[in-house]
């Protein structure tokens, strides 16, 4: 359909109307040339001007205010009843409810937001925005062929004084939130004006902690209750264990006395599993592994010292590290600050015998250990420089071991949906992933995450999200990419053969150890003399055995330190040997001169 408007306009107010006609160019004026101004002028040859029609704008960019979100809970009670009906009687309420029923406007207003919620749950089932289109069996095949991962967000300690991230805990349903521990973890710092809070974050809100946890010191480490999400234990400083409900506020709902708690600080507690979810077990530096009952904090249900005879009697070994398998429910692997892994067994009738063997290799604490979620008998330990991975079915030493770093390690994991790959953070601010199938000498990606070092890494049940902790107080939280978090074809196959084969070599190495050091004890025992009992002179041949390493590891040092040196002297010697000039002659001595050129020898 057309539409025409017709305006109309007085003849006179349009002006005086223009006559047009054809005519001739004509010349109305010809200004001649300035001679003068000749030599002021250069041509140019050829002349570009750009010219464009649209006007010239600038780029101009503002840092818009920072607008942060908060998000709020409400405990919603029945109510809205008249007075006179007593919500407590069922009777009253089902008469006043089919009262309601009856009544034409209650209808009414059913149909009409019936019919709106109808519209609204087809158009949500016509076009479903979270579609997973590649969640199947074949995501494999479509995810990442490289390891990578990208920074999704970072969690600042808010107070002004900052402490380190000592632990991370996921939340049990869902990764929706995590919950961290912060403590000082320097050596003498003092408490004043430190903090205690720790705090609870939401993933989608990293400005603000959803939850603050008020304990009387700070804690070391944080576990959420895997049977109520809403229930977390923490281990202070000062020994105690403390109870939290998120439901019910800040502070502590109950917390362990100082009398019968650990002495030194709480390093690590872990959640067995139990029917009622209420038991938990810590360990702490002051030799003891404790047994909590959460519904009653009043006195541990069970205490073990950390004192092995095989390793040194007599000796209390401070625990650092706790591990704990489900599948083995009795079974539990404490590590220790002599570099020690012990292997307990909770249900042995002999008390002496509950420490079974002592896992011996590193040289500092044992600051992590995990067994591997797909294969059990296979744990993960990190202290000192290197990260070892052991069997049970070797205990001699590790199957396999990482090099030694520049600066120490100080937490590691597994990844809980690849069996050959698990990540370690250093003190370098560097967060490692090793993956054992695709290469074991070196790091198949190392991320710088902070400047600062790194004290705690943790990875989600579903092995996508990766949060590590720094000394500096901040979160970062990593999304692995799919190459790190999808299960590859033929891996579980892959990868056990890799650990079998590894096992089987160390077995072998050690049998052939234990063949030299027993032909070395009987030619000992042969050359002492006829009368000599070879069991009775094992002690002091295995200290002169020891002797002798400890020896020849020095000679080698020794050795090794000089001939650095050689190499070093003998490049300088060269360089200044390049960087002398060809052309000028060597100049003759004088007579009188006391400089004399002195004749090369072998050994300069």
């Amino acid at each position: 359909m057309e539409i025409v408007y017709v305006y109309t306009k007085k003849r006179s107010e349009f002006g005086r109307q223009p006559l047009f006609s054809d005519r001739g160019a004509q010349l109305n004026i010809d200004i001649e040339p300035d001679v003068s101004l000749k030599d002021d002028f250069i041509e140019k040859n050829p002349v570009d001007m750009a010219l464009q029609y649209a006007p010239e704008m600038s780029e101009h960019e503002v840092n818009t205010e920072r607008f942060e979100t908060e998000s709020r809970g409400m405990n919603h009670t029945e109510g809205g009843w008249p007075k006179d009906i007593n919500p407590a009687e069922v009777e009253q309420t089902i008469r006043f409810r089919k009262k309601v029923e009856k009544d034409e406007i209650y209808m009414g207003i059913i149909n009409r937001l019936g019919t709106e919620m109808e519209h609204y749950l087809k158009q949500n089932n016509a076009i479903d925005i979270y579609e997973e289109y590649f969640s199947g069996s074949n995501a494999s095949s479509v995810v990442d062929d490289s390891p990578s991962a990208k920074t999704l967000s970072v969690f600042r300690d808010p107070n002004e004084v900052k402490r380190a991230v000592s632990h991370i805990s996921w939340y049990p349903d869902g990764a929706h939130r995590l919950a961290a521990a912060y403590s000082t973890l320097g050596f003498q710092k003092g408490s004043t004006g430190v903090p205690l809070e720790s705090y609870i974050w939401e993933l989608e809100n990293p400005n603000k902690p959803e939850h603050t946890l008020k304990p009387s010191s700070p804690m070391l480490c944080l576990e959420y209750n895997p049977k109520d999400p809403h229930l977390l234990v923490g281990g202070c400083y000062n020994g105690q264990l403390a109870l939290f409900d998120t439901r019910k506020g800040s502070q502590p709902l109950e917390v362990t006395p100082v009398e019968i708690s650990h002495k030194d600080p709480v390093h690590k507690l872990v959640f067995p599993s139990s029917k009622t979810g209420s038991d938990v077990f810590s360990t702490s530096s002051d030799g003891q592994v404790l047994w909590w009952d959460i519904r009653k904090l009043g006195e541990p249900v069970e205490t073990l010292p950390l004192e092995f005879g095989g390793y040194k009697p007599g000796e209390k070994l401070g625990g650092i590290a706790l591990e704990y398998e489900s599948s083995m429910p009795t079974k539990f692997m404490v590590g220790t600050e002599q570099g020690v892994i012990l292997l307990c067994n909770r249900k042995v009738k002999n008390p002496q015998d509950r420490i079974s063997y002592a896992f011996t290799g590193h040289h500092g604490p044992i600051y992590s250990l995990q067994r591997n979620p797909f294969y059990p008998k296979y744990f993960l330990s990190v202290g000192d420089w290197t990260a070892r991975l052991w069997s049970e079915d070797a205990k001699e030493s590790p199957i396999m071991w990482t090099k030694y770093s520049s600066s120490p390690l100080t937490d590691a994991c597994w990844s809980p949906t690849r069996p050959g790959v698990f990540y370690t953070t250093g003190m370098s601010g560097n967060l490692d992933v090793w993956d054992v199938l695709f290469k074991q000498n070196s790091p198949t990606l190392t991320l710088q995450v902070s400047d600062e070092s790194l004290h705690s890494v943790c990875c989600h049940d579903q092995g996508k999200l990766l949060a590590c902790g720094s000394l500096a107080g901040d979160i970062t939280l990593l999304e692995m990419s799919g190459f790190l978090s999808n299960l590859q074809p033929n891996e579980k196959q892959n990868i056990t053969s890799v650990f079998e084969r590894e096992t089987h070599r160390e077995k072998i190495l050690e049998g052939r150890r234990r063949e030299i050091k027993l032909k070395a004890k009987q030619a000992s025992a042969a050359g002492g003399g006829g009368g000599v009992v070879a069991g009775g002179g094992g002690g002091g041949e295995e200290a002169e055995d020891e002797e002798d390493f400890v020896g020849k590891a020095e000679t080698d040092f020794w050795d090794t330190l000089s001939h650095e040196q050689k190499t070093i002297e003998a490049k300088e010697a060269k360089r200044r040997e390049a960087m002398a000039p060809n052309n000028q002659p060597t100049p003759i001595p004088e007579e009188g001169d006391e400089r004399r050129e002195e004749p090369a020898t072998d050994s300069q």
